[in-house]
């Protein structure tokens, strides 16, 4: 689940390895941009391939992707719906290849994801990225001299994400984009629309709007703003109504991380 700004978080990667392919989902709405990104990554020559996010329940979206078998594993980044709802027939459609999440909840048939990944002649590490949800991951991936990092919702190719409060929490989600604004010149593959060129970059871009947003919460209490949906109304008054419910889930993880007590 994404966000609702339009531009772009950074500059768009000119090209990808040749070893990393993009299924979009056909689920496009204002929280997931175009749709889901389904990433199938397969070093070259080798046999198995790894996914990452199924996406939606469709049939014909996992039906593509399962004829990018031979799959050896499906990873998940965080367990919101539009990113794991088709993973146990995904995984039923590959013949029980497991599908490994940080949370036992979203893993099927295997062990949850830890430390490094068996990713079938890829290097694949885990970065542990709390903040938009609980259980947030990303991957660092590598092969040859090419690197890759796998972002799911906490940088996403377009706008902003949102903090899923009580979820998400915006202490954590701060520090995770500290981490990955260290990923300089690497591309970013988010969960949600286009390629970035710079992970590192976009990071930075997601840190100085936090900032920027906390100090209007902070000025919008200050002016007599009592409760999550009054802040909204200050802060987001540009954003279309229909999606002052995802921003008051960042709301309140932004009052909750000033101090903030709320009814």
């Amino acid at each position: 689940m994404g966000g609702h700004v339009t531009g772009a978080a950074g500059a768009l990667a000119d090209e990808l390895p040749g070893w990393v392919t993009l299924l979009r989902a056909p689920n496009p709405g204002p929280m997931t941009l175009d749709g889901t990104n389904t990433w199938v990554l397969r070093a070259p020559g080798a046999e198995h391939a790894v996914v990452v996010d199924p996406g939606p329940a469709d049939e014909g979206h996992l039906a593509a992707i399962a004829a990018n078998g031979p799959i050896g594993s499906v990873l998940i980044t965080h367990g919101h719906a539009d990113h794991t709802e088709g993973s146990a027939r995904l995984h039923e459609l590959l013949g029980g290849t497991p599908v490994r999440a940080a949370d036992p909840a979203h893993t099927i048939g295997g062990e949850p994801l830890t430390g490094r990944v068996d990713g079938s002649g890829l290097e694949i590490r885990l970065l542990t990225t709390p903040g938009h949800t609980a259980d947030s991951v990303c991957f660092l991936v590598a092969y040859g001299g090419e690197r890759v990092v796998l972002t799911g919702d906490t940088i996403l190719g377009r706008g902003t994400t949102v903090v899923a409060h009580p979820d998400g929490h915006l202490g954590d989600y701060l520090s995770s984009l500290e981490l990955l604004s260290t990923y300089r010149g690497i591309p970013a593959l988010p969960g949600h629309g286009p390629a970035l060129a710079d992970c590192g970059a976009a990071a930075e871009f997601y840190l100085a709007h936090r900032r920027a947003r906390l100090d209007q919460v902070r000025a919008a209490v200050a002016a007599g703003a009592a409760t999550a949906p009054e802040v909204v109304a200050k802060v987001y008054a540009d954003v279309d109504r229909s999606l002052w419910w995802a921003a008051e889930w960042s709301v309140r993880a932004q009052l909750e991380y000033l101090g903030v007590e709320q009814p």
